[in-house]
Formats: structure tokens, sequence, C-alpha cells
């Protein structure tokens, strides 16, 4: 099977196999398994066990692949995250871990357990689904999460940006994606002078937080998984992909749970009116405004840049470049005005 992107390890069902018995024992076998698809970064499958388990077996990329500075390490961050919520958010569904291995021959892996349901972004393709219960659950988990705090603004493994205050950290963050955008030459719609300029001007908005709360990041539609409940209405089976969480300002969790759109002027949204149902009232100042803008520039900046290290590049994927850098020209010419 071939990878569909360079950050893909190709698996057959030999290598799932093996490494099944090096995370469960010579004993352990494979009643079934398959590719997942959805994700860009890691290879996921899912796979039956003869004992009746089912699990996700997710494997990061090889050796010598080409990551975004922030990539780094994020196989063990995905175990760090499930664990972490597991102890100090217990009513929040995430994956159990299994196990979390290293090998020579195939790097990296993680085994959790597979949660049932399925995400809103396949529900939503089928349109008949009545997901608002699930959007304002994961509205409550994301406000349910923000309580727990971080050691420092960022990341929590030494080697990606951390730092003592908010403007600092992101400000780092949004430096080593521009330093991807030059290294994997990826044109983005503003200079990156420009871009650094706009996160200097506003850092007195990110000031104001000043404790970093634990942030999944990556909680869009493809990430919430939904599954019935006993009366066959929908509720929120589980939050994936915890591997990009970081810690910071709880705004920006609110990014991609609407992504392409805008917070601020969606006060009534599901996951909006679940979040602030655990957090309280939730005060969109003009300075909240600003760091909104900045978020939403700094996941647009994301997906421009991550584009060629997925295999996707502006001649393979037209649309997909304009649309995205039309948004983060969007979000850059408002964080201009204010």
């Amino acid at each position: 099977m071939s990878a569909p992107s360079p950050t893909q390890r190709p698996l057959t069902q030999t290598d799932v196999s093996r490494l099944v018995h090096a995370s469960f024992g010579p004993r352990a076998g494979v009643a079934d398994c398959g590719p997942l698809h959805g994700g860009g970064f890691a290879a996921v499958w899912w796979v039956r066990l003869d004992d009746g388990r089912e699990v996700v077996l997710k494997v990061a990329p090889p050796e010598g692949a080409r990551l975004l500075r922030y990539e780094r390490g994020l196989c063990a961050a995905e175990a760090r995250y499930f664990r972490l919520v597991a102890a100090r958010a217990p009513d929040v569904p995430v994956p159990p871990v299994l196990h979390h291995g290293r090998d020579p021959a195939y790097g990296e892996w993680l085994v959790t357990g597979l949660l049932p349901g399925r995400s809103l972004a396949d529900l939503a393709a089928d349109g008949d689904a009545d997901d608002g219960p699930v959007r304002f659950a994961t509205g409550r988990a994301l406000a349910t999460l923000h309580r727990i705090t971080g050691p420092c603004f960022g990341y929590d493994d030494g080697e990606r940006p951390c730092a003592a205050t908010w403007p600092e950290a992101f400000a780092a963050m949004v430096d080593d994606l521009l330093a991807d955008a030059a290294d994997w030459e990826v044109e983005l719609p503003a200079e990156p002078g420009r871009i650094r300029a706009l996160v200097r001007r506003h850092a007195p908005a990110l000031g104001v937080v000043r404790h970093p709360a634990l942030l999944h990041f990556d909680c869009w539609d493809g990430n919430v998984l939904a599954a019935p409940g006993p009366d066959g209405r929908l509720r929120l089976a589980g939050l994936v992909d915890g591997e990009r969480f970081l810690y910071g300002d709880p705004l920006l969790d609110l990014t991609s749970p609407l992504l392409f759109r805008r917070v601020e002027d969606e006060p009534d949204h599901p996951t909006v009116r679940g979040y602030r149902d655990v957090a309280g009232p939730l005060d969109l100042d003009d300075g909240a405004r600003r760091r909104l803008g900045l978020y939403r520039m700094h996941l647009y900046l994301v997906m421009n840049v991550e584009g060629p290290s997925r295999g996707m590049t502006p001649d393979s994927h037209p649309q997909r470049h304009t649309a995205l850098a039309d948004l983060l020209r969007r979000e850059l010419a408002d964080l201009a005005r204010d």
C-alpha cells in the first residue's frame, strides 16, 4: 500500500501484525485490520485483535521524512496528551493509551483503544445528522480541559517553543512557521516581516493571557467523534488526534471547531454555547477579537505551509492553495486595520 502523503509510512498487514506483537506480546494476533482515512500526517490503521479488542495503531512518519518544526515528537506528545486528559479530566472522552513503542525498523508508534462512532466531518458529508448536541458537548469538553494548566506557554517537550509569557511563545510559534515556509519555498500572501510586525503590534492583546491552559489545538470536525446514545440521539464519543496539543490562550481552541468561520460572529454556535455553559460568559471585547484574528492567521499559516510536506502543491491542489491564501490575506488585512 503506497502512502498518500510523504509523511505517512506505508504499512502492510504483516507490518501491523509485527507491531501488535511488539505491543502486546508474541501471542497477540490480528483478526482483521485496515487503514483509517482522514488525516495526512501519520499512518493510522484500525485493528481487531484475536481476543476481540478493537484498537487504533498510529505509526509516526519514517526516519528522514521532512516535517514542520512543530511536528517533531508528535507520537510521544499524543500519548502524553491522552494520559493527561484521562488523569485530570476523566469525564472528557479520549482514547485509552495501550502502548507507546519505538523500534529501529518501524520507528515510533502508538496503540490506543478504538472509540465508537464517526467523525462530525463524516456525518456532515451525509447531511442528515443532528450534531448540535455533540458540538455543545465539545464546547463543554474544551472548557473542562482548559482548567488544566501547564508548566509554560507553548509546548511541554523542551524542544519546541516554550516561554514564560504567551506573547513570547506565540511569536516563536509563528517564527517557526515562517522558517518552515522559507525551507519549503512556500509563497505566502505577505512578506514574513509584515507578519512578524503584526504579531508584535498586537502583543499587548496577547499579554492579557496569564494562565497556560491545556489546548487540543486541532479540534476540527474530523477529530470529534459522535455515536448514538441510549435514546438514539448523537452524543460526544471522543476527541482524537491530540498530538498537536500545547498550553496557551483558551480562545485559540475555538478556532478549529469553527474552521473557516469567526467565533465572534456566531455567539450562539452550539460549541460556543457549550463552552460558556462550563467556563461562564465569553467576553469578546476588542482585545479578544484581535487575539482570535491572530489565531486564525496562525491556523491558516499552518495550513498554507504544511501543503508541500503533505504532497499538496499549488500545481496539484490549486483550489486549496488559492482558498487558504485568501483566508490568510483576509486575516492579515483585518489585523493591519485594528
